[in-house]
């Protein structure tokens, strides 16, 4: 498959065009340049010295505060650190901008003057597999098996083409100058990344003697000479700092994969692109086996495993009742707006469901954060709630009470395994056990009679056994006993309804890696989960309640 390619221009006075580059700091402790265009517009908002700049105008939710240097997620206000970076440097272009290019050229355009070359491995290694295709013809670069010319009789010298005669592909040349590179990168490969394993010690393919002559076009080279040639340009560039690129199955059985894989590397080095064809790493989700021996308790935590069967008792009598111990009444209210109705806190409510026996118009402040709504929606929003003797305040999410959820029956396990997690060597590991099975919905679901399903099922989760993991367990443990870690509703993963999902809280369920983000190392996991916990009302004094 061919895909087209394309390079971008940007004025000299734009982030690009100095060199700037933004980063966001992901989960792994890693940093990752933001798009092209996010990066501008931050770097635009940064110079007028603006104090932040909302990124939502360009489809983001996350806005930029100059003043820390994070990011914040608006729906979850989730902080992340970004970056500045100053040692980019970009090629300029001077004169009118060139018209766009792409490869393989088209019939008759004329070609540009050509550029010096550099003349390091990667760039002798691109120029190289660019004369043999444009040798070639881009049609040759196929897999459309085809027999092979008869071979000519060694030589001294290669025999010179008559006048009108097909001219040889080239490949030659890219062996031969494949072969040196080859040995520099072999050389240069204990310092570097491994590259591709192959069956054979040698970097080069076979065939390069000079009293050889090569095959007539990439396309008819079996899989041994693709997957070679693709281990030779991967050294190079490796030992050169280029990125690698994972692709799947580069050695296994099939021969279609590692031919794909080399004509990939081709092409895009062809095309001017460097790239570096890996194997991926591998996803790690449970640890080695451990005997019932090697299980040991947690210290500091009695018990190894919490059941959750019936919904919490209803703390208040009617919701009147309930909002009565957060509330104040105010007797002239501002001129603002109820942001759950969205009418004038002068004006009556314009709640239009179900009418609480409480007068419309009368308007009442939450004690703990100072924001004031009409009591009527505030009844409302009890009413389409947990009813759980709780509130949590709509603008602020300050919550009133004891929180809980609707999480349905199941089990929680915990022990220590004789295992450590990445980054964290120097102690052990926790393992939670989440099961829960499929059941029916009760009153306080979304579809109370209807049946639930429970997808994967026990769930394994990890933490460090190190004093922060164990206070993350125990704050979890009240957050089972709340029934707060799922719930249910429509997984976000696979569309399925009436299933049981996570719920906020987010867990580790990669052991051994971190492929999809759910893993280790991730140094501010811990932090963040904590700061989850508390959004849900958990902190350490929870666990004092609890003990109470």
């Amino acid at each position: 498959t061919i895909r087209p390619v394309r390079r971008s221009y940007y004025d000299p006075s734009s982030a690009p065009g100095k060199g700037v580059v933004w980063e966001w700091e992901n989960d792994s402790g890693s940093w990752t340049p933001y798009d092209m265009d996010v990066g501008i517009t931050i770097q635009r908002a940064y110079e007028k010295q603006h104090p932040w700049v909302d990124l939502s105008a360009i489809g983001f939710c996350y806005v930029i505060d100059f003043a820390t240097m994070g990011q914040i997620n608006r729906q979850t206000q989730r902080k992340r650190r970004v970056r500045r970076r100053l040692d980019m440097v970009y090629p300029l272009v001077s004169g009118t901008l060139p018209k766009s290019q792409s490869w393989p050229a088209s019939p008759g355009v004329v070609a540009a003057p050509p550029v010096p070359a550099c003349a390091c491995p990667q760039c002798l290694l691109v120029m190289s597999v660019k004369a043999t295709v444009s040798a070639t013809g881009p049609g040759t670069a196929t897999l459309q098996p085809r027999k092979a010319p008869p071979v000519p009789p060694a030589g001294p010298k290669a025999p010179v083409p008559a006048p009108g005669a097909k001219a040889p592909d080239g490949m030659a040349a890219v062996r031969g100058s494949l072969k040196p590179l080859a040995a520099q990168g072999g050389r240069r490969q204990a310092a570097s990344t491994p590259a591709l394993s192959s069956a054979s010690s040698t970097a080069s393919p076979p065939g390069a003697d000079s009293g050889k002559a090569s095959r007539p076009g990439l396309g008819t080279l079996n899989r041994n000479h693709l997957q070679r040639l693709a281990i030779a340009q991967s050294r190079v560039l490796i030992a050169s700092g280029v990125p690698t690129v994972p692709v799947k199955n580069l050695t296994g059985s099939s021969p279609v994969n590692p031919a794909l894989a080399g004509i990939t590397g081709i092409l895009m080095s062809a095309a001017g692109l460097p790239v570096c064809l890996t194997r991926p790493p591998k996803l790690v989700l449970h640890p080695p086996p451990v005997s019932k021996s090697e299980i040991q308790s947690i210290p500091g935590i009695s018990h190894s495993c919490r059941k959750t069967t019936k919904k919490q008792a209803k703390k208040g009598k009617t919701p009147e009742e309930v909002l009565k111990k957060y509330l104040q009444k105010v007797r002239h209210p501002l001129d603002e707006d109820c942001t759950i109705c969205m009418e004038r806190l002068s004006a009556p409510s314009g709640y239009k469901g179900p009418q609480p026996a409480v007068k419309p118009d009368l308007v009442g402040k939450l004690v703990k954060c100072g924001h004031v709504f009409h009591l009527h929606c505030l009844v409302a929003m009890y009413n389409n709630g947990n009813k759980d003797g709780s509130l949590q305040c709509p603008t602020c999410k300050t919550i009133y009470g004891v929180k809980t959820g609707t999480q349905p029956p199941g089990k929680m396990e915990y022990h220590v395994i004789p295992h450590a997690l990445p980054g964290h060597s120097d102690c052990k590991t926790i393992r939670i056990i989440y099961n829960i099975p499929p059941g029916v919905q009760g009153p306080e679901h979304p579809n109370p009679g209807k049946s639930f399903t429970a997808r994967g099922f026990p769930r394994h989760c990890y933490l460090p056994d190190s004093e922060k993991g164990r206070k993350v367990l125990k704050l979890l443990l009240v957050a089972w006993d709340r029934r707060l870690i799922f719930a249910i509703g429509t997984s976000s993963t696979t569309g399925e309804s009436d299933t049981v999902i996570w719920n906020e809280i987010h867990h580790k369920t990669e052991f051994g890696s971190n492929l999809t983000g759910h893993g280790y190392p991730d140094i501010n996991y811990l932090d963040n989960v904590l700061a989850e916990l508390a959004a849900q009302g958990i902190t350490e004094e929870s666990l004092a309640q609890e003990k109470d």
